[in-house]
């Protein structure tokens, strides 16, 4: 699927493919140290790139954006239906239960090149559509978002992501979820 950002540059939608490992990696490897410090859902390297590559029932659907005449990734995005413990956690402490398994953990990422050019904005009406078609009841963000990060914060207000409660590893990180109208 082609998605458009805001400058007008078409990029390719698609899901995460056997054929992606060399430019997983290399996305990867190329995310500065502060998009890797907001954005580590897992290991970050051309190994693990291979892994999930070719992982066999993966939890996870994942996605990449791609611009149309370059040989990289863009964007790389999860949406995962296995629940994190302290995900679950954190929710049910503010009285919304995460266990019946209909809410999908979301880590969205965007290479650093690209950021702010509406990638993000672009998939996000994709995304929360797999989600619905996957059957889930909400979105949230898995290990929630950075307090210091506004530019993220906006995208998720922008798409109807309410904040549920704040909690700190070592700077605050909010807690953000999108019930989805089914």
């Amino acid at each position: 699927m082609i998605i458009t950002a805001k400058n007008g540059t078409e990029f390719q939608f698609r899901a995460l493919s056997k054929t992606d490992v060399r430019l997983l990696g290399n996305y990867f490897e190329s995310l500065s140290a502060e998009s890797r410090s907001r954005f580590a859902p897992h290991p970050l390297t051309h190994e693990h790139a291979h892994y999930l590559c070719f992982l066999e029932n993966d939890s996870a659907k994942r996605y990449v954006v791609l611009p149309e005449q370059e040989d990289e990734i863009a964007g790389y995005f999860i949406l995962d239906s296995r629940q994190s413990a302290h995900e679950v956690e954190r929710y049910q402490a503010v009285g919304i239960d995460l266990s019946s398994g209909l809410h999908l953990l979301f880590a969205p990422s965007v290479a650093d090149k690209y950021q702010n050019a509406g990638i993000a904005s672009a998939a996000m009406p994709l995304l929360l559509q797999t989600a619905a078609d996957l059957g889930a009841d909400s979105v949230v963000l898995l290990g929630g978002t950075q307090s210091t990060n506004p530019t993220a914060i906006a995208l998720y207000q922008k798409f109807g992501f309410q904040y549920v409660t704040s909690y700190w590893t070592d700077i605050e990180n909010y807690d953000m979820y999108k019930r989805l109208n089914k």
